[in-house]
């Protein structure tokens, strides 16, 4: 009887792992699950590039101009956890050919630099400060080197090969090997100042490579244009296809083997319904126009709100997004991109922190071997993104009514499958109840990992249904009603020790007065006004002001008042010195007078700054 009910026990749990249903096309690797999971990570571009205000290093800043007096990873790391992301990469060497760590492979790398007297090690701080933040680390070494003279030689494939194997060695487990298709061109190649061409399908021996990087970080999934393990979506906006499938066929230009640089671009935002390999899509996008700092860039960091639009561009779309953050010369995010990222942050948590379709009652028109209990619509508000919902194998079409305890408004519908089993949905209809008949509400494809159907309005419900294709059964893991949260963002001013940003505000702008909130106190020296072309146009520049501050935006104090002398006549930037240095938080800019006779005046920050 023992051996009986032992017997029945392993058969009842063979049988239920036995109807799983089968995989559907290829399927993720453990890596690939746990870069899925991410869903975000920041890419930091930090290198003598920035000492010369320049997007591509040509590779001859000499390497002692690398030397941020103030450098923080904490800050970089701790701004990049309060917008939610999960990882950080760092870029250990870009195309200049300056290493961040103490390389044994050429002299060109921060040990020649005076920051910390040639013994700091950057990509080490970068890996401790993500580490405390519970970020997971990645690195990016350039296969393009400007700066190493033997660079198209066969002497720097194995110097290459050299610097992975240092920084897979000393840097603990990664989540990303980084790689672009940069390679080969113009450069300093230690003097000779030239052109260099390679054969960028054989000249790094990339097969070898990826061994190499499979053995040594086995955690880590490869990126670069075509995989091996994750591929460029094809553009720098951050934006995957509306229709975004994971799986492709790489295919190299004019039939070669493809290699990083050297792909058929055709497929790389959409993927392939029917492609041969997992290789799911990364958005990758700089925070500021340019992935390196530069200060006249400070007004034209991206909003929260546009951030979270590309939120739902990317992870919405079953990719990752790959965010760039650019430090300055000093080594610290521009207090404005501090503010963006966690505004940023603060808007996700508020949107996604109560799913409204928790608590609904679901009513799926078929449910896997009628076994509720392994397959049942419980599954779908879990927090558990791999249970899922089933249906039959031979069941491709499904219908799931979802009925709310009481009509909710919301904007965002999430849907997730279990791609553990593989990509199975080609498409989602949402209808909405409209007095007992179905109304066509919503549709997308391509669900996969992640799928965030952006209403164009919110619209308020009691009862929704899902019609989901699939050339097989169903394996649905998530459903999740949301309401976006409004961004209630104000661009702050940052100190930078420099000039305090021309920054469009979008807010604080009330009749002929600006507003700025700082959100902590900030020490002002002057400020000056340069009137726009508009202003000039119609005669509304201001010629007289008040210049207030206050720490609590109730009490103020005047610190300026005057005029800006002869601006009508020479419309140029005024600079005004303040009698003595002010701290506060808050800043109120008042036009007493214009150029105009009906007083009306045309103030935006973009034509006010703050020193």
């Amino acid at each position: 009887m023992r051996i009986l009910i032992i017997f029945l026990i392993l058969s009842s749990g063979f049988y239920v792992q036995a109807q799983e249903p089968k995989p559907y096309g290829p399927l993720p690797s453990k890596a690939q699950l746990n870069w899925q999971e991410l869903e975000m990570y920041c890419l930091i571009h930090f290198t003598p590039t920035t000492f010369q205000n320049k997007e591509w290093g040509f590779g001859d800043a000499e390497p002692d101009l690398f030397n941020p007096l103030h450098f923080d990873a904490g800050q970089i790391a701790a701004a990049a956890k309060s917008a939610e992301f999960k990882g950080l990469v760092t870029v250990a060497k870009h195309h200049d050919g300056y290493c961040l760590w103490p390389t044994k492979t050429t002299p060109y790398n921060i040990s020649k630099s005076p920051w910390k007297n040639g013994k700091g090690d950057l990509v080490k701080e970068f890996m401790l400060a993500a580490r405390k933040q519970g970020l997971q680390f990645g690195i990016y070494v350039s296969a393009w080197d400007r700066n190493f003279p033997g660079y198209g030689t066969p002497s720097y494939p194995i110097a290459y090969r050299e610097q992975l194997k240092e920084v897979y060695s000393n840097y603990g487990p990664l989540f990303i090997s980084w790689h672009d298709g940069a390679n080969g061109g113009d450069g300093f190649y230690g003097g000779a100042k030239e052109t260099r061409k390679i054969d960028r399908s054989t000249y790094y021996g990339w097969d070898s490579l990826w061994q190499m990087t499979r053995a040594m970080q086995p955690g880590a999934v490869i990126f670069s244009d075509i995989g091996p393990d994750v591929r460029w979506v094809g553009n720098e906006k951050g934006m995957a296809g509306e229709t975004n499938w994971a799986t492709i066929t790489p295919e190299g230009q004019d039939g070669l083997k493809p290699a990083p640089g050297l792909v058929d671009s055709r497929y790389l935002g959409t993927g392939q319904r029917d492609g041969k390999y997992w290789i799911p899509a990364e958005c990758d996008v700089p925070l500021r126009p340019g992935w390196f700092y530069h200060p006249d860039q400070d007004d034209k960091v991206k909003t929260p709100d546009q951030l979270f639009e590309l939120y739902l561009n990317s992870v919405g779309r079953g990719a990752c997004l790959n965010l760039g953050l650019a430090p300055d010369t000093d080594g610290l995010l521009n207090e404005i991109d501090v503010q963006t990222l966690k505004a940023f942050g603060d808007k996700l948590r508020e949107t996604f922190v109560v799913n409204l379709a928790s608590g609904a009652a679901f009513d799926p028109s078929n449910v896997r071997m009628n076994d509720l209990r392994n397959f049942g619509v419980n599954k779908l508000t879990d927090a558990d993104r791999y249970s899922y919902w089933a249906t039959d194998d031979d069941v491709h079409q499904a219908d799931l009514v979802i009925e709310l305890k009481t009509a909710m408004r919301f904007n965002l519908i999430r849907l997730r499958e279990n791609i553990k089993l593989g990509q199975r949905l080609d498409s989602v209809l949402v209808e909405v109840d409209d007095q007992g008949s179905w109304k066509p509400l919503a549709k997308a494809t391509s669900i996969g990992a992640n799928r965030l159907i952006r209403l164009p309005a919110f619209i308020e419900t009691k009862k929704l249904r899902l019609r989901l294709y699939a050339p097989v059964s169903i394996t649905l893991s998530d459903v999740g009603l949301y309401a976006e949260a409004k961004s209630d963002f104000k661009v702050s001013v940052a100190t930078n020790r420099k000039a305090i940003s021309r920054s469009v505000w979008p807010s604080g702008i009330d009749g002929s007065t600006l507003w700025m909130d700082a959100v902590k106190s900030v020490t002002i020296q002057a400020f000056s006004y340069r009137p726009s072309k508009a202003a000039i146009q119609h005669q509304t520049l201001a010629t007289h002001y008040v210049l207030e501050s206050s720490e609590d935006d109730k009490n103020w104090q005047q610190v300026a008042a005057g005029e800006f002398s002869n601006i009508v006549a020479n419309p140029i930037e005024q600079y005004i010195p303040l009698a003595k240095p002010v701290t506060a938080r808050y800043i109120r800019f008042t036009v007493k007078s214009t150029a105009n006779s009906k007083g009306e005046a045309s103030i935006v920050g973009r034509e006010f700054s703050l020193y």
